[in-house]
């Protein structure tokens, strides 16, 4: 049992009652480091801290209408405009960085039409991630779609003219001529990109403007800047294992009118391995949940905070199992607790 894939774990949870599910089987290698963003160009560099997270609780959110089959995924809003975005996104790290052509496309076209399909909107990429963008661009391309998502990358380089050239770049590899976020990657020379970036909103460029970091040592300066600049978006690691940012980082993108998408919801993999051999406890029903990749995603939307996880996956029954995540009740204040414990 300890060497079940999690394609046979989704197999056999059609056939087992809910709480019985069995939990265990773990993501390959791409998905496991899923949102890491660790890779940095030559420069002084954030390393991460050490420092374990602590047991700060948030409250407990309004419960949604049980899931239906069918049923549309829940939104929350974008706090500075009160857009509807759809609380299951899409990442893009390792997983789309293929070929071409060949067929390590094919799942990704199926990744990327069963997100649309189900009402996802959020594709988050950046310059970075090798072809990734590019592979983004043509997939939409591919399935009519270009327009349909909500896409987002990032500026990732030193130095004004620098920043302006790649992100052009990233415009024309997403195939678009209005990005709907841009973000400041892992803070790189942010006071030198924020300008751009703002000045590229107000000529309707770019929509929305963050700012992301994975690391716990830049989460000071990640505070300051959420409650000094304005910003309408924030990216940072967020999970059942990693929750330091419940201490002062949420509080400050929730006190700022600052939307949230979570990095790591997976904690790149190890809490698959946590989980391996148990069962899904039988109260996890009662937030709708059939499955511990829904357990952990629903665990993040369960803080009022966060906008939106963006789990990567180049694997169609991943992404599948992921969206349903967006359906149906969340786990309120008192849940969360026993969540953590479960994990203890």
């Amino acid at each position: 049992m300890h060497d079940l894939t999690r394609r046979r774990l989704l197999q056999l949870s059609l056939t087992i009652p809910a709480g019985v599910a069995i939990g265990g089987c773990l993501r390959d290698k791409a998905e496991a480091q899923a949102g890491r963003e660790t890779s940095k160009p030559a420069g002084p560099s954030t390393g991460a801290s050490a420092e374990p997270s602590g047991p700060t609780e948030s409250p407990a959110p309004q419960a949604r209408p049980s899931a239906q089959e069918g049923a549309t995924m829940n939104t929350r809003p974008i706090p500075k405009s009160g857009e509807a975005l759809p609380v299951i996104g899409l990442g893009t790290w390792q997983t789309f960085d293929i070929a071409s052509t060949g067929d390590e496309r094919g799942p990704v076209r199926e990744v990327v039409q069963r997100l649309l399909a189900a009402g996802g909107r959020v594709i988050d990429s950046s310059p970075m991630y090798g072809r990734a963008e590019t592979v983004t661009g043509d997939v939409l391309a591919d399935l009519g779609a270009i327009g349909k998502p909500f896409l987002a990358t990032k500026v990732w380089t030193r130095g004004g003219p620098e920043g302006i050239a790649q992100m052009e770049r990233s415009f024309q590899r997403m195939r678009t001529q209005r990005m709907d976020l841009l973000q400041i990657h892992n803070l790189l020379d942010w006071k030198t990109h924020l300008p751009t970036l703002r000045a590229w909103k107000e000529a309707g460029r770019i929509r929305y403007i963050g700012i992301t970091h994975y690391a716990h040592s830049a989460f000071e300066e990640m505070e300051q800047i959420l409650r000094t600049e304005a910003l309408d978006f924030v990216q940072l690691p967020y999970n059942l294992e990693d929750r330091e940012v419940e201490k002062r980082l949420l509080p400050a993108a929730r006190d700022a009118g600052t939307a949230v998408l979570v990095m790591r919801p997976f904690a790149e993999g190890s809490l698959f391995q946590r989980v391996r051999g148990k069962a899904l406890p039988a109260w996890a029903a009662d937030f709708d949940c059939t499955s511990w990749a829904q357990f952990f995603l629903k665990f993040i939307l369960g803080h009022p905070a966060v906008t939106c996880p963006i789990p990567a996956t180049a694997k169609p029954d991943h992404v599948a199992d992921n969206l349903k995540a967006g359906l149906g009740r969340l786990p309120d204040e008192n849940t969360r607790r026993k969540m953590i414990a479960l994990l203890g």
